[in-house]
């Protein structure tokens, strides 16, 4: 995540909007990427079990919600 945010931060400087799929709060509170959406899934599966394509689409959704806002950082919590 923190190579991601980082990355992310040297995006949005070109004036392209960024958001990050984060599974670890606390890391993602402190490196602050511009937007993130925070997944209570297990490490190494960000977009939930797999082949729950509903679960999938509605994480992708809430993530790409989270573009047009310039309030940034915006860290928002998805929901199981």
């Amino acid at each position: 995540m923190q190579t991601v945010s980082l990355i992310a931060a040297a995006i949005e400087r070109e004036g392209i909007s960024t958001v990050c799929i984060s599974l670890l709060r606390e890391v993602t509170s402190v490196i602050r990427p511009p937007r993130a959406l925070f997944v209570p899934y297990p490490m190494g599966y960000p977009l939930g079990a797999p082949n729950d394509n509903a679960l999938q689409r509605r994480i992708i959704d809430a993530a790409l919600a989270l573009l047009p806002r310039i309030d940034v950082p915006v860290f928002e919590e998805m929901q199981r």
